[in-house]
């Protein structure tokens, strides 16, 4: 029976009481009245106050690796909270290091972190944890929902309390030997890590001429005050740019599913390719006709090689999704406005159609450094001025993945 049925119910026990002058009717209902009115006030109070706090050591790393985590709640108020339930939803894939404790949920692949207490005033539970990182992805931890109520166990007030936070788990770096990529060019036409050329915007200084230098490069208010020719001197620089596409595509007709497996290795591959060629010196971008996770839209990463390039490159690698937004073909017409003239383009796909031999001879016309990395099962055939490389995935039972051609 629900509580305004109650009251209703005490109302008339009341009144009977008052009609028949029976003393014991009127305490009664009165002393029920007063618990349901104290138990109201309880319940609307219960979670005034209350802080529940999640505190992470690492919110990224790679797979098999381990992170802390602290679960803090907080009762800021001088009423105690009799009890209190959180229901933390949170993902399998980066659960706690003890696999019984994540309660089971509806959502596949989902649990609820579930936290029981009794609160007394300003008082603070600090709970510890360690989570492993299982599996390549980004995900979504909260928000929570709090339960609590009030001594008497008749209400119940809940409250769903952010922020949402986010685990990375880094995609694992697949071995670089297999790639059997050339030692003197491996990625194509690789520019010298000496300087190359003089930038003429970062003139640093003045120097006397050299028969071999160019009229242009006269410094004529230096040459009138000293008397003798004088030629600018500017900073010499050198540039490596690269950036890896990669095509999330793994079978031919892709409305008919994706291969996952596939698809992880793609990854890798591209992965490894990133922290290589980082390390290398290069500028490295990343783009991709697929969709990242909690987005809808393809990822473009223009090149770069600050501090935390790879952290960001990474990062996209990690939530890369099976969806695609447009065939890699268009994509990649649609994507060299935006890539620097001079870079090296490093495509990774699992897919060689007709199509996109076409395209890469189009491309060729304008961009003369593409290095074409294919896991298909069989070598494509070859392209004139592409350098190709064929790795055919061969999954833990050591057979080469074959990609159903499907009427």
């Amino acid at each position: 029976m629900s509580a305004p049925a109650w009251l209703q119910v005490l109302v008339l026990v009341f009144l009977a009481g008052v009609l028949l002058q029976d003393t014991w009717l009127i305490y009664f209902s009165a002393a029920i009245s007063l618990i349901f009115l104290i138990a109201h006030l309880w319940r609307r109070s219960a979670l005034k106050k209350v802080h529940y706090t999640r505190r992470f050591y690492y919110t990224r790393g790679f797979p098999g690796e381990k992170t802390a985590l602290t679960v803090t709640i907080e009762n800021n108020k001088l009423l105690p909270v009799s009890w209190l339930r959180a229901n933390d939803p949170w993902p399998e894939a980066v659960g706690p290091e003890e696999g019984n404790i994540l309660s089971p949920s509806h959502i596949p692949g989902q649990g609820y972190l579930v936290n029981l207490y009794s609160l007394r005033w300003h008082e603070r539970v600090v709970r510890s944890y360690t989570l492993v990182f299982h599996k390549r992805g980004i995900y979504e931890i909260g928000p929570v929902m709090l339960e609590a109520g009030d001594l008497f166990g008749l209400y119940e007030q809940r409250d769903e309390r952010p922020p949402t936070e986010y685990l990375t788990v880094f995609p694992e770096l697949a071995p670089l030997d297999p790639f059997i990529l050339r030692a003197e060019n491996p990625f194509g036409d690789r520019q010298a890590s000496k300087p190359l050329y003089d930038d003429p915007n970062r003139p640093i200084g003045v120097r006397p001429y050299h028969p071999e230098d160019g009229f242009r490069r006269i410094h004529w208010p230096a040459t009138a005050r000293t008397g003798e020719l004088q030629v600018k001197v500017y900073q010499p620089v050198s540039s490596r740019v690269m950036v890896i596409c990669l095509n999330v595509t793994t079978e031919v007709h892709f409305w008919l599913g994706y291969s996952p497996a596939l698809l992880e290795h793609l990854v890798k591959v591209c992965a490894a390719l990133a922290y290589q060629s980082m390390q290398d010196g290069y500028s490295v971008g990343l783009y991709s006709n697929g969709c990242l996770a909690h987005a809808d839209q393809p990822f473009r990463i223009r090149p770069g090689r600050s501090t935390y390039q790879l952290a960001v490159l990474l990062g996209a690698l990690a939530g890369v999704t099976p969806y695609i937004t447009a065939q890699f073909e268009t994509f990649l017409i649609r994507s060299m406005s935006e890539i620097p003239f001079g870079a090296t383009l490093v495509l990774v796909t699992a897919l060689v159609t007709e199509n996109l031999q076409n395209t890469l001879l189009r491309l060729r016309r304008y961009r003369p450094n593409i290095t074409l990395i294919s896991l298909a099962e069989s070598a494509p055939s070859p392209i004139p001025g592409i350098h190709t490389i064929h790795l055919p995935f061969v999954d833990q039972s050591g057979e080469i993945v074959t990609i159903k051609e499907t009427p």
